[in-house]
């Protein structure tokens, strides 16, 4: 690879003979970066540079089709609706159209990881329980009541929060913006209601809360799958095999246990990435 010189936030990086992987200020996108980068190094002994908390979904994009970065996990469902502003459909239709869409952009959709991670809204169990909220259309009856903590994303994003509490008729008393890692110790602490969680999350292990079902399919799928630049491919397509050996062996409760051993018990991503792909058979272990 020649020597590349570009700006990312503020910061200058001089790269050279390197894959750049790209993630999220958050736990699972950290996680799915490096599960993704340890298995490119074990597999091909390319040097992989990780662009870590970069910001939100459309920051990450825009470094990706900037070519900033060469690599990323991302969503089908964020892809097709946020992104493009088109209609998903099924998952196979949503599928068909990320892979469709970020064509145009130069960039290759590989196969998912095997989960899906949407978005949902979870409140204390007992009160879910003394109120019989087992829905989304349960819970309507009741959000007057409720003040609504969501990170800052979910509230602004078409797919997010206006878009559903339309789709649902939900007014919340109050609506909080705040960091992912604030919602959990908000609610626990009375300062929210309820939270919109993602189905993911590893707080869900260790805190009492009821997880709301989607009774409407508002949300669109959001099946986790690795984003390739075309021209990385062009110089390594040996990547889209090793990539390919990480299709359909994620499922939701691997995805939560490998968030919770993070975000519960402090363990490094670095450390929680390897364990999977030992425990999984695609590197052995050192």
């Amino acid at each position: 690879m020649f020597l590349i010189i570009s700006t990312l936030s503020g910061c200058i990086f001089i790269e050279k003979d390197s894959l750049r992987l790209g993630s999220r200020n958050n736990t699972e996108s950290i996680i799915l970066s490096n599960i993704m980068g340890q298995l490119i190094e074990d597999r091909l002994g390319i040097e992989v540079l990780y662009k870590e908390n970069l910001g939100g979904s459309n920051v990450v994009w825009n470094a990706m089709t900037n070519g900033h970065i060469d690599v990323i996990p991302d969503y089908t469902g964020t892809i097709v609706v946020t992104y493009y502003h088109e209609e998903p459909g099924t998952a196979e239709e949503t599928l068909e159209a990320t892979k469709r869409l970020v064509e145009t952009d130069d960039i290759v959709a590989l196969n998912p990881f095997g989960f899906n991670n949407t978005y949902t809204l979870a409140l204390d169990e007992a009160k879910a329980e003394e109120l019989g909220v087992v829905t989304f259309s349960d819970f309507a009856e009741y959000s007057q009541d409720f003040r609504l903590g969501a990170v800052f994303e979910f509230i602004d994003r078409p797919d997010g929060l206006p878009g559903f509490q339309k789709e649902y008729n939900i007014n919340f008393k109050d609506v909080k913006g705040m960091d992912h890692g604030m919602m959990y110790r908000s609610i626990n602490a009375g300062e929210v209601d309820v939270i919109n969680s993602y189905t993911t999350d590893g707080q869900l292990q260790i805190y009492d809360l009821r997880v709301l079902e989607d009774d409407k399919s508002y949300f669109p799928p959001y099946h986790a799958l690795p984003l390739v630049r075309k021209e990385t491919l062009h110089e390594y397509p040996e990547l889209e095999e090793v990539l390919g050996l990480l299709e359909g062996m994620i499922n939701e409760e691997t995805m939560q246990i490998m968030n919770g051993k993070v975000d519960n018990e402090g363990m490094m991503v670095e450390r929680v990435a390897q364990e999977f792909l030992i425990e999984s058979g695609l590197i052995d272990k050192k």
